[in-house]
């Protein structure tokens, strides 16, 4: 093995003197490289902040549909609210009570006529003239 390190060594040294000129070069362009390096890391930095899992798009979806979610909550909450408020007065007071059974029963105090409108007709079928020979 060391018959063999004079040539290890001029090995070594024809590499050196062949890559001399190009790390001569990367070392007079660092600063563009670096700057370069910089600007595709900050590229890539913003794409994930706008796009990536949890980027500003998904934030806006997100908030959009927190307010349409809030909004159907305050929808189904006033609804409730006036439920319960006819629920009460269903339990308390006569006048809702008779009102109620009037609407819905068809009652009727002596005298008085009840009118039941009909019930809507469904439209026909448009028909299939393409079945047709």
């Amino acid at each position: 093995m060391v018959e063999r390190a004079p040539q290890a060594e001029a090995f070594a040294a024809l590499w050196i003197e062949r890559a001399r000129p190009l790390l001569a070069r990367v070392y007079t362009l660092r600063r563009r490289i670096a700057t370069v390096v910089v600007v595709v890391l900050a590229g890539t930095v913003f794409v994930h902040v706008m796009f990536g899992a949890n980027g500003m798009v998904v934030y806006r979806q997100k908030r959009a549909e927190y307010e349409a979610l809030k909004k159907q909550i305050d929808r189904v909450q006033q609804e409730n609210d006036r439920r319960t408020q006819q629920i009460q007065g269903l339990k308390s007071d006569e006048k809702a009570i008779e009102k109620e059974a009037r609407e819905q029963l068809g009652y009727a105090r002596p005298g008085e006529y009840v009118y039941v409108a009909p019930a809507p007709a469904k439209p026909a079928p448009p028909a299939n003239r393409s079945a047709q020979k």
